[in-house]
């Protein structure tokens, strides 16, 4: 190679390795912060229905010295959601619950469901970012647990009920919503099969729900459409096929940071799951042996301690509004 050649080679690798760094500058300290409130909607709701708004949070990874983020979550309450859906991973230090009710303490009173992430039982800690590229990441070795039981006290002070392999019941704006959830699927605390007997019993013990039996022949049946809503925090491929069958009409995730350092004009280069990239992130159908269910999966607000960074993917949180279908 001649010197003018590797004169030439030099320099186009220190303008890549500029470039580089600046790019993980700008996602470092600028996009991480950035912010950003997604609305969309989903017509899933009876005809003539009045619309649900629902706030949906994930993956804040909340660290105590996180300030701005805490006040932004704080300033979402000035949209008055009908409804909030969190799909874990609150957790992103062992005293992270101190930033949660920073964060979340404007939404005490709000209707709320939720389900955990991985983090909200273990620590975060170092970890190689170029093995996300070989599949899901898995927990190694002894991990850090933190006070699960406070943070799902907390949740549950604010008026929120746990849907971690469970189901309940809400009445919001004259629409009967059933809600189920599993536990985090990323690290096998799911329990799908529970789904139907928990949905059953929740039938059973509602004298307006479709399944019910009337034995009085001079009474008319009571009749009342109900919306059924599935919430997992890891929306692997398994976990939303059994949403469709079980029912849901509306699916809500988080999880993947949808991809949290993407390319523009190609998107994530990874998932953490074996959802595929063109549904990392945003509101889409996914369909299952002839059914469907809208899939809101969340970029989520936060990331790992250790991997601060985003690029090409801003932390949002959405609000999804329900409204009737055509």
């Amino acid at each position: 190679m001649t010197r003018r050649a590797t004169g030439l080679l030099g320099a186009a690798l220190g303008l890549l390795a500029g470039a580089g760094a600046a790019a993980f500058a700008y996602g470092s300290l600028v996009e991480r912060r950035a912010y950003t409130l997604r609305e969309v909607t989903a017509p899933v709701l009876p005809p003539g229905a009045q619309p649900i708004r629902v706030l949906h949070l994930s993956d804040l990874h909340m660290a105590p010295w996180q300030r701005d983020k805490q006040q932004w979550v704080r300033s979402l309450s000035r949209y008055r959601p009908d409804l909030i859906v969190e799909t874990g991973d609150l957790l992103g230090h062992i005293d992270g619950l101190d930033g949660v009710r920073a964060a979340y303490e404007g939404f005490r009173g709000i209707p709320g469901v939720f389900v955990h992430g991985s983090n909200d039982y273990f620590a975060p800690r170092p970890t190689n970012p170029l093995k996300y590229f070989m599949g899901p990441s898995k927990k190694r070795g002894v991990a850090t647990r933190v006070d699960t039981a406070a943070l799902t006290t907390y949740l549950r002070e604010l008026g929120w009920t746990d849907l971690d392999n469970a189901a309940t019941a809400l009445d919001i704006n004259g629409t009967h919503l059933e809600l189920f959830g599993v536990d985090d699927p990323h690290i096998g605390k799911d329990r799908v099969s529970a789904i139907p007997g928990a949905l059953d019993e929740l039938r059973e013990s509602d004298p307006f729900s479709d399944d019910a039996t009337w034995l009085d022949g001079d009474k008319a049946r009571p009749e009342r459409q109900a919306v059924t809503i599935g919430v997992t925090h890891s929306p692997y491929r398994r976990i939303l096929d059994a949403f469709v069958t079980y029912g849901a009409a509306m699916i809500f995730a988080g999880h993947t940071h949808g991809g949290q350092v993407c390319l523009p004009g190609f998107g994530a280069l990874v998932t953490n799951c074996d959802i595929p990239r063109s549904q990392v992130k945003g509101l889409s159908v996914w369909r299952h042996a002839l059914r469907s269910a809208y899939l809101n999966v969340s970029a989520g607000l936060g990331t790992s301690i250790y991997a601060p960074v985003r690029f090409a993917c801003r932390p949002e949180a959405a609000l999804v509004t329900l409204t009737a279908a055509e």
